[in-house]
């Protein structure tokens, strides 16, 4: 499963929620120090289900964020900022964020944009000591099994972006863990790799009590697409300007196509609107959904949704 999006009313992605006000880094590429060029950016976690594993735990002892342009900073480039360090990591299972949020906090930030938020893990124990970043297999509610982090302890799982943090205001976004991508399997080694592919990010205008899905997988059989940025606006008796939840998706070839899920989180609708999806990418046209409902604590699927290119 996967969740993308930003707006200025709700907006989620699955994985651990944090309260956040995007906003560019100043010294970093953009932005100033003045306290009307900043905003607070809270940020959360959630997650999207799967059949497979049980329980899917992720030790968490820092998390800093990218401005646009330090891609490649080290992550102890002081010109990251850190938006949490914790002094005992922190572990969440992700499995038990379904249509629910974890926040991760709150920090004030020079406005502008960030490309990438990294999630920075410790690392799991030598020896017979049980691991700290884990998977369990509902099949096997006995077994703890060590995730492979590459990179995760160092540079940190880079979740791409980017996301906007505007001044003045509370800027909320969500990390969407989608543990059905995020996790591979190593061949028959019975080990499991943790990747951040399978982890987007989502802006919305506000962090959601109660929320539901509006999900699909973009693709196409015969050319790459790269990259599309979903939107989800209201329409009927609100039309909205502006995107409700607003996020981007990057297309992998898996299966014969190039190919992306995404799940964006809105509030549930009124009798007076239903939701559009827009997704857009550069050379295809503009898709446009019907409009759907929503229902707090499910998910409305608009299925495979096949790009096409620009004659």
């Amino acid at each position: 499963m996967r969740k993308i999006f930003v707006s200025y009313r709700y907006l989620l992605i699955a994985l651990c929620t944090v309260t956040a006000a995007l906003l560019y880094l100043g010294g970093c590429g953009g932005g100033g120090s003045s306290s009307t060029s900043k905003g607070t950016l809270k940020l959360a976690i959630t997650d999207r289900q799967s059949d497979e594993f049980q329980n899917l735990f992720i030790s968490i002892r820092e998390i800093r964020l990218v401005p646009a342009g330090r891609e490649n900073a080290a992550d102890d480039d002081p010109a990251l900022p850190v938006f949490a360090k914790y002094t005992t990591a922190k572990s969440v299972d992700v499995m038990t964020l379904r249509f629910s949020q974890e926040a991760l906090g709150d920090v004030a930030l020079p406005a502008g944009t960030y490309s990438q938020i990294r999630l920075i893990l410790n690392p799991n124990p030598n020896g017979n000591q049980d691991p700290v970043n884990y998977l369990v297999l509902a099949s096997d509610p006995n077994t703890k099994i060590p995730l492979t982090t590459p990179s995760g302890q160092q540079s940190g799982l880079k979740i791409l972006g980017p996301i906007e943090v505007k001044p003045g205001v509370i800027n909320a976004v969500m990390i969407d863990f989608d543990p059905n991508t995020a996790v591979v399997k190593r061949g028959n080694s019975g080990q499991y790799n943790l990747k951040p592919t399978g982890i987007r990010l989502i802006q919305m205008a506000n962090m959601l009590e109660t929320f539901g899905s509006i999900a699909g997988n973009v693709s196409n059989p015969f050319v790459n697409w790269s990259s599309a940025t979903v939107s989800i606006k209201r329409r009927g008796t609100i039309n909205d300007t502006n995107p409700i939840a607003a996020g981007q998706i990057f297309a992998s070839y898996t299966s014969g196509k190039w190919q992306a899920p995404f799940s964006a989180f809105v509030p549930a609708n009124t009798t007076d609107y239903g939701y559009k999806a827009f997704i857009s990418a550069n050379g295809f046209a503009l898709y446009s959904s019907a409009a759907v409902s929503v229902t707090a604590g499910h998910e409305t699927s608009l299925g495979e949704i096949t790009l096409t290119p620009n004659q």
